[in-house]
């Protein structure tokens, strides 16, 4: 196995024990009321609502922003969980949750990072296009259009990122933050790659 499905196949085995560990609470307690779809339409929201406060409003309540960001991540964080608990996956949810994703954390990203690291946002910006046009190109090709283990990991780096820099803020960032920004461009680009070689993959043919 190349060093690329070995990265794979370990980030797919802590996404399973994660998952594992949050359907042991969701078959019992979660509300069926409440559906997958939602929780991702509420981070929607959430993210356009973070952008109102930061550049109409100019809040710059710490407390405030962190919070609305924090909700905006546990929503994220357990959306796919609850909707493979209770089969409720659709491909509208699928195409929906990364686009959610990056509702939430561009305003994060313009906020902290425009003044002193425009490249590091340009970059971001970029990857994040490029990802959103392998899915629409995926979905002209009716291949699957749903996030990846690459796509679902620099999520997660990245959320716990602006987490750390929203802590310290307005404060600059950490150098240490902003290389592991940097490093996640890489996963950014390996969930572009997975998906194009989805996309084009030869089909196989009915016995």
């Amino acid at each position: 196995m190349d060093v690329f499905g070995k990265l794979q196949n370990f980030l797919e085995r802590l996404d399973y024990w994660r998952n594992q560990f949050l359907y042991f609470f969701i078959k019992p307690l979660w509300p069926r009321q409440i559906t997958p779809n939602q929780i991702t339409w509420f981070r929607i929201v959430l993210g356009l609502y973070l952008a109102l406060l930061l550049f109409w409003f100019g809040i710059e309540d710490r407390q405030m922003i962190l919070t609305v960001f924090f909700i905006g991540i546990l929503s994220d964080f357990i959306d796919g969980p609850v909707a493979r608990c209770l089969h409720k996956t659709t491909d509208f949810g699928a195409m929906l949750d990364p686009i959610a994703d990056r509702i939430l954390i561009m305003p994060i990203a313009i906020y902290s990072l425009f003044k002193f690291h425009k490249w590091l946002l340009l970059c971001l910006i970029l990857v994040e296009l490029a990802e959103g046009i392998s899915s629409v190109l995926a979905k002209s090709k009716g291949a699957s259009v749903k996030s990846n283990i690459f796509g679902k990991t620099k999520m997660v780096i990245q959320s716990l990122v602006f987490v750390a820099i929203l802590f310290s803020w307005p404060n600059p960032p950490l150098q240490i933050l902003l290389d592991i920004l940097w490093l996640s461009i890489p996963l950014c680009l390996l969930s572009i790659l997975h998906k194009v070689n989805e996309t084009y993959k030869p089909k196989k043919m009915p016995a």
